[in-house]
């Protein structure tokens, strides 16, 4: 199929709870594009604005959903390009050359990062007309080189708060994550450096335990006391930060945590070099989350079965998880 063509699917809840459709926020790291490449082919594309709040960051503006966001994705180097230059024109020389030379390094090292506004599940599409035109255009992703340990996020917006519809995802994401990691064949760069750790065993037998439906404090302190950490496949604590802040505050005062109504899925790849490749597979894969989550039955019965397979001991290594959620507790069409 021509990727131009591609549409992507939509999960069963749409809209949130107060009526509107609910948003989504993609983010992609690359390399072999520069800031102001990225930030022209994207203002382009849009129709956008281009500002300038540090020298190595740009702002998009004019978009009806928000700002878009293009950075190094390196808070030293964002805050660095945000200092002032001294007025002295020796001094301002200087600490230009320096910064310069720290700038091409970190090039090197960390990517350059675009970040969606919360986009309307209706716009989706734009974001794989954009991977098509930032591939044209020479842009990189992890498969690139060895040190490219690059990905793409999705930030769902919540269907709505009730702890039994967050809990159900958490449930849905922990019983198919095996499936879901060896679908993603996430590179070895990504996985040394621990961006997307597994949950831990513990927690797994916890939450996928059929009974377990706590209210959302319980859900947000079993979730700290086991996942004090962003380095999850699916980070909850920017959700459970917007939902209580003081909760989690308490627990990790980590500035990189930002408050806000999503899932925060971090585990694909960015491949944007590889030819074809878009957020449509992965995007998909996340649709199985939202599915399982939003049919209480199959997920109870996958929750019951795959708590039995877990207590199996040496019995599991006579047939892998994900083989028996295809075939026992998956949509026979799915991949």
């Amino acid at each position: 199929m021509d990727e131009r063509n591609r549409k992507l699917a939509m999960p069963p809840r749409q809209l949130t709870a107060q009526g509107p459709q609910r948003r989504v926020g993609v983010e992609l790291e690359m390399n072999g594009i520069d800031l102001d490449q990225l930030s022209a082919l994207v203002a382009t594309h849009g129709g956008y604005q281009i500002e300038q709040p540090g020298r190595c960051e740009r702002r998009l503006t004019g978009d009806p959903a928000g700002d878009w966001i293009v950075e190094l994705d390196s808070q030293l180097v964002k805050k660095i390009g945000r200092t002032p230059r001294p007025e002295d024109p020796r001094s301002a020389e200087l600490m230009g050359s320096a910064e310069d030379a720290l700038i091409w390094m970190a090039e090197s090292l960390v990517p350059v990062e675009l970040v969606s506004p919360p986009l309307p599940l209706d716009r989706l599409d734009e974001i794989n007309e954009l991977i098509r035109q930032l591939r044209q255009a020479g842009a990189k992703g992890t498969s690139d080189r060895l040190t490219n340990a690059f990905g793409m996020q999705f930030n769902p917006e919540i269907p709505d708060a009730d702890s039994s519809t967050l809990c159900a995802y958490l449930k849905a994401f922990l019983c198919l994550y095996d499936w879901m990691n060896q679908r993603a064949e996430v590179n070895l760069a990504r996985r040394i450096t621990t961006y997307v750790d597994p949950f831990p065993a513990d927690y797994v037998r916890l939450v996928t335990d059929p009974g377990y439906w706590p209210d959302q404090a319980q859900l947000i302190d079993d979730y700290l006391l086991h996942n004090p950490t962003r380095n999850r496949a699916l980070d909850m604590l920017p959700l459970f930060r917007h939902l209580d802040e003081e909760r989690v505050l308490a627990c990790t005062q980590d500035p990189l945590i930002k408050a806000r109504p999503t899932f925060h899925y971090r585990l694909p790849d960015c491949r944007i070099d590889e030819p074809d490749w878009d957020m449509t597979e992965a995007w998909n894969d996340w649709l199985e989350v939202e599915k399982l989550a939003s049919d209480h039955e199959r997920l109870q019965g996958c929750c019951e079965a795959y708590q039995k397979w877990q207590q199996q001991g040496l019995g599991r290594l006579l047939e892998s998880w994900p083989k028996e959620l295809a075939r026992d507790w998956l949509p026979k069409d799915t991949a």
